[in-house]
């Protein structure tokens, strides 16, 4: 069962205006990376869905963060089938990412409330995602398929889209400024945040200063 209602998690996107996402089989490292993001007062993290047991992974994790870190936001990504999807909400995702659009996924979503968050790269898919309910989408890979330009030309015919930007984001000014000025409602950043030599030494501080440094300058970009 989700510890975060369908409102307080799409709330809690764009407000915070940063999804972490990351996976790492070893659940003390998964700890390191939660703890950093609460750090850095970002409560949400999507743990990617890479191999057989990261679902268990997930669960271990979701309990700790019930225990020890009550206000992060636990949820799912790389879901492609509805299947899947239900095995993470039983274990206690309050949202759900794909790197595609299938119609099941956000089925099975909805029956719990939950929040889908789908792959989307043409308007065709966006306008179904949207017939589907779901209130934010992924445009991804962002950077390969268009970049802030094509964000831009999406939002012309359709200002009422909530995108979140997904592959080629990164934590400066510039990249930020670029996708937010596109008019993207948040985005999601992964390879460039989790360093691999940082984490292989169990140091998270870079990833607590970089989300430190990109909340501000998103807070300031949105005027907050």
């Amino acid at each position: 069962m989700p510890r975060f209602n369908r409102m307080q998690v799409l709330n809690a996107v764009i407000d915070g205006g940063i999804v972490p996402i990351f996976y790492h089989p070893d659940l003390e490292v998964m700890k390191g990376a939660v703890r950093a993001c609460d750090k850095a007062g970002i409560r949400l993290f999507e743990l990617i869905n890479r191999g057989d047991g990261a679902w268990k992974t997930f669960a271990a994790l979701e309990e700790f963060c019930a225990r020890e870190l009550p206000n992060m936001v636990l949820g799912a990504g790389t879901v492609l089938d509805a299947g899947t999807a239900s095995l993470y909400i039983n274990n206690g995702a309050s949202f759900i990412v794909s790197p595609i659009l299938n119609p099941e996924v956000v089925r099975a979503c909805n029956r719990r409330k939950v929040p889908h968050i789908p792959g989307v790269a043409t308007l065709n898919e966006i306008s179904q995602a949207e017939e589907l309910g779901c209130e934010i989408v992924k445009l991804f890979p962002a950077g390969e398929i268009g970049g802030p330009p094509f964000l831009e030309a999406i939002k012309g015919p359709c200002p009422w889209t909530s995108i979140m930007a997904s592959g080629g984001v990164e934590l400066t000014e510039k990249s930020l400024g670029d996708w937010l000025g596109a008019g993207a409602a948040c985005v999601a950043v992964g390879g460039s945040l989790f360093a691999k030599d940082a984490i292989a030494k169990g140091d998270f501080s870079g990833v607590t200063a970089k989300l430190a440094a990109g909340a501000a300058i998103i807070r300031k970009l949105k005027g907050k």
